[in-house]
């Protein structure tokens, strides 16, 4: 896949201001698309859309196909007769009271979903979009399994499946059509919230196109254990019947974590999905470049070797590589798909075999300026040594804002930045922003955070850590300082991006 020279904006919509507790598709979105265009960036990349697990990563979801249904907006479900304006009124007062640079996932993601399920009750056959709705169902073959299996967990307070009674463990015939018809207005519910946060995002997909704006979307390579995914296809992971696992996927210890991390989620069997041709896979990514212009794949080396660290190891210091599919698995996505816009996230332990494959699919991999920096002149992210074919970022979600790893680090690191850009503290940000986007990459990614200079109180994600990520929010005054903005569109056009 080739990209034409460009630049962008990491941002994930959790991330946008609004009224609601939350980012939403709705007007903030849009607003957020103008501000893209008017300052000449043609790409806005996010995180996962799928739904979140409770402390709202979007890389630990019930389902690798359904969508996060947060992200609904509330203002539309209000138009569409779902919502009344009382319980639109309700729901402003209720997110009044957390602050605006903050998304409370433990309470606003709660209360959002329980608000548009009872919504999504109203929505009948009279309805103007019920046609639309039938055949967005028809064409979604997880739909059924997702809806059902969401009703249930919600039925078991929320527990794992692994926990249900054995019938609904096991996908007995007579349990899950017991479970159908008692479960029925929930399992509709969940069924119409796909369908119209679907349709959202299709709508500001379709407006961003005619602003020039281009979307990069993200697929996680594993899924979660308590998932949809796992409950209805188990023959394609490394699991018994009842969901149990001997090993589970991570990453040995790295830049990232000294003990490395034991994510958690389940292995793929590899072999099983092979001999169907991939189908779970190629659904997966069916969808995916429906819904996006490029996508990157995330922890891409796992598709060379992936970590496998002991179920009951405490950490993921004791796991040992295991090969993955290799090129049989993007041989197959090519012949399905034909030229696949992907980008390899290719951090971490990287070897010449990963490489090899990303090279040889001609995928572009992903250089961070944070990583740069340790007394080797020619560091392959220093931007210097950026080659053409790849995808250059100050840091990712994963990272600290770019000011708060500077003030962060000390001073052996800052002084190798100063001289390394021959630039004092004073303005040093926009010194980095201009040598990646000096640089021979193709396609340049700042994270929002670095456009407006933040420190650590904006960081997204600390890896290796389950309090206090994903919730960080860009207030209003913030995105609305037109100097930043403006300073983004002169970088853009002076360097021919």
């Amino acid at each position: 896949m080739q990209i034409e020279r460009s630049s962008g904006i990491l941002l994930h919509p959790t991330s946008l201001p609004g009224p609601y507790g939350v980012g939403e598709l709705g007007a903030e979105a849009y607003t957020f698309v103008d501000k893209l265009a008017q300052s000449r960036q043609s790409w806005w990349q996010i995180l996962p859309l799928n739904p979140t697990d409770g402390s709202g990563s979007p890389y630990a979801s019930s389902s690798a196909f359904a969508m996060n249904t947060a992200l609904i907006p509330a203002d539309e479900m209000h138009q569409l007769g779902l919502l009344t304006a009382e319980e639109l009124a309700e729901l402003e007062d209720f997110a009044a009271g957390f602050s605006d640079d903050t998304y409370e996932v433990s309470q606003v993601l709660p209360y959002r979903i329980a608000l548009f399920e009872r919504a999504a009750g109203r929505f009948g056959q009279e309805h103007e979009l019920f046609k639309d709705y039938e055949a967005f169902k028809a064409e979604q073959s997880w739909l059924d399994d997702f809806a059902l299996f969401s009703a249930l967990k919600d039925e078991h307070g929320g527990g794992s499946w692994t926990q249900w009674p054995e019938a609904l463990r096991r996908r007995e015939g007579k349990a899950l059509s017991q479970a159908k018809d008692r479960l029925q207005a929930a399992i509709f519910a969940k069924s119409v919230l796909q369908f119209l946060s679907a349709r959202a995002w299709q709508n500001l997909r379709s407006y961003a196109a005619q602003k020039g704006v281009k979307l990069i979307g993200d697929i996680p390579i594993f899924v979660a254990f308590d998932s949809a995914d796992v409950w209805a296809n188990r023959e394609y992971f490394l699991v018994d019947a009842d969901g149990l696992a001997k090993d589970v996927a991570g990453v040995p210890p790295d830049y990232f974590s000294a003990t490395g991390q034991k994510w958690g989620n389940p292995l793929y069997d590899w072999d099983a999905l092979a001999k169907d041709g991939y189908s779970w896979w190629m659904a997966r990514i069916a969808q995916a470049l429906a819904a996006f212009d490029v996508v990157r794949i995330d922890h891409f080396r796992g598709f060379e070797s992936f970590w496998a660290t002991p179920a009951e190891a405490p950490t993921a210091e004791t796991g040992e590589w295991r090969k993955g599919p290799g090129s049989a698995f993007f041989d197959a996505v090519e012949s399905h798909f034909g030229d696949v816009p992907f980008i390899a996230e290719d951090l971490g332990i990287i070897t010449e075999e990963v490489e090899a494959l990303r090279d040889n699919h001609h995928l572009p991999g992903m250089k961070i300026l944070q990583f740069a920096f340790d007394h080797n002149p020619d560091h392959p992210f220093l931007p210097h040594t950026y080659p053409e074919h790849c995808v250059a970022y100050t840091g990712t979600h994963d990272n600290d804002t770019t000011m708060g790893w500077y003030w962060g680090e000390g001073e052996d690191t800052r002084h190798q930045v100063r001289s390394y850009l021959s630039h004092p503290d004073d303005g040093i940000m926009k010194a980095m922003m201009e040598s990646l986007s000096a640089s021979k990459a193709s396609l340049v990614v700042f994270p929002l955070q670095d456009i407006f200079e933040l420190g650590t109180d904006a960081r997204m994600n600390t890896p290796g850590t389950s309090e206090d990520n994903w919730g960080w929010r860009v207030t209003t005054d913030v995105l609305e300082q037109k100097d930043a903005w403006d300073a983004l569109k002169e970088l853009t056009e002076k360097h021919g991006r």
